[in-house]
């Protein structure tokens, strides 16, 4: 009997392949075609219009680097507001912070949600009922724009990449309003792709954000799901840069957040550590 197997099609000259040992969701939303399988190696996938956006093997590096990167960065956050992110892996790990005191999220496609927590709950690992969590199906653009000035301290966007549905959340009004709605010392962080592949997408999301923020920059993780090499996960923020803290200082922050040591991809070292970019990559930036 041959076996099935799925090709993501996010890029026209390079393609990977996912044998589906089971295929559990298949969905067209109002948005995108939203597709979860169960593969015997990666565990459950995720993929919205032919794209991989996490396993449950490998989504602890893309999470913990999206969520808790920020967060310590910052130091002093409370407010949070995450933009996508419809499996939970993002909320769960920023509610892992007990000094957060609200998370607001954000996710446009309503079925992503439900789909992720019918299929995925080892992903979101019951963060959707938390008592600091507000789950919204709605359009993270317009929460954006109709926010209030400095209500936020972090924001997090976990985002397809510019195309299709993800398109709007890498233009120059969101990110105008993004800083309008960060605090004095806020941060934005947001993936912007593999560079060996995608280039141009860290380059021209950089570009734009100096446009409204103190400072750019951007950080890597290894994903093995992302073909290409490294992920580029793009922050920028308001005031002073704070991206170059010691370990000393990161491990400080972990201590006291009861983080340090419950993690398998990011630690203090790995923190420091990622903001070294090689040439390749820091050529892209402004």
């Amino acid at each position: 009997m041959s076996k099935q197997w799925i090709d993501e099609t996010l890029y026209d000259e390079w393609k990977q392949s996912f044998r589906v040992d089971k295929e559990l969701a298949h969905k067209k939303s109002e948005f995108q075609d939203i597709r979860i399988i169960e593969n015997d190696f990666y565990g459950r996938v995720l993929l919205l219009d032919g794209a991989t956006q996490i396993t449950e093997k490998d989504e602890f590096v893309y999470q913990e680097m999206l969520a808790h990167v920020p967060l310590f960065v910052h130091g002093h956050a409370k407010r949070v507001l995450i933009i996508g992110a419809g499996d939970g892996g993002v909320l769960r790990r920023v509610l892992q912070h007990p000094d957060i005191e609200k998370v607001t999220m954000v996710e446009i496609d309503g079925d992503v949600v439900s789909l992720s927590k019918e299929f995925l709950p080892k992903i979101s690992d019951g963060c959707w009922d938390h008592p600091k969590a507000e789950v919204i199906i709605g359009d993270g653009i317009q929460y954006v724009a109709d926010a209030k000035d400095e209500s936020f301290d972090v924001i997090i966007v976990d985002s397809t990449d510019p195309i299709g549905v993800g398109e709007v959340l890498f233009t120059d009004a969101f990110y105008r309003d993004c800083a309008r709605i960060l605090t004095s010392q806020g941060l934005i962080v947001n993936q912007c792709g593999v560079p060996f592949m995608q280039a141009d997408e860290l380059r021209e999301t950089s570009l734009r954000r100096a446009k409204f923020f103190s400072y750019v920059s951007a950080y890597v993780a290894a994903v093995p799901t992302y073909v290409g090499g490294f992920m580029t996960l793009g922050i920028a923020g308001k005031g002073e840069n704070l991206t170059r803290q010691s370990v000393d200082v990161i491990t400080e922050r972990a201590q006291k957040a009861n983080i340090l040591g419950k993690t398998r991809y990011w630690s203090p070292e790995v923190h420091t550590a990622s903001f070294c970019l090689p040439p390749y990559i820091q050529e892209q930036l402004p």
